[in-house]
């Protein structure tokens, strides 16, 4: 009689196996979506930061050359030799190649400045959001694959 009655107590059943993998594949459910929206969220606030970090990188240039650079090399580290106009090293080489953080940014000369896009590089997966700012600093965003523009809302 008590050998019967230490198998019982011994293990659990098969159907409460069966039960505990049940709840915890429902609460990966729920925490998988918030985890890659929390993702990107966070990939989003790292490419606000590094397009403030454009911007500073251009007053120094300008501080330092009399004009804005036209590129990202131009902001970059240099390949050989010093730092001078054609490469500043003002940037990380990561930032100065065009793609980090699953974006890719894109530097434009204007007559009066230039501008930054930073553009998801897939969109949904990478980001959500695309972004623009010129010279005056102001960050926009778009909630769409469309790159954002000038007329874009800002950033609040």
């Amino acid at each position: 009689m008590q050998i019967t009655r230490r198998r019982r107590q011994g293990g659990f059943s098969l159907i409460e196996l069966l039960i505990v993998i049940a709840i915890i594949l429902i609460i990966l459910a729920i925490a998988v979506p918030k985890l890659s929206s929390a993702r990107m969220n966070a990939t989003e606030t790292v490419v606000i930061r590094e397009v403030q970090t454009l911007h500073q990188a251009q007053t120094q240039y300008m501080s330092q050359f009399g004009k804005y650079a036209i590129s990202l090399a131009e902001l970059g580290p240099p390949t050989s030799g010093g730092p001078g106009p054609q490469a500043a090293d003002l940037i990380p080489a990561s930032l100065a190649t065009g793609e980090k953080d699953g974006y890719t940014f894109v530097m434009t000369s204007t007559p009066t400045g230039y501008t930054v896009n930073a553009n998801p590089k897939v969109y949904n997966s990478t980001g959500r959001r695309t972004f623009f700012s010129d010279q005056n600093m102001v960050m926009r965003q778009n909630w769409s694959q469309e790159p954002a523009t000038i007329n874009s809302p800002e950033v609040k």
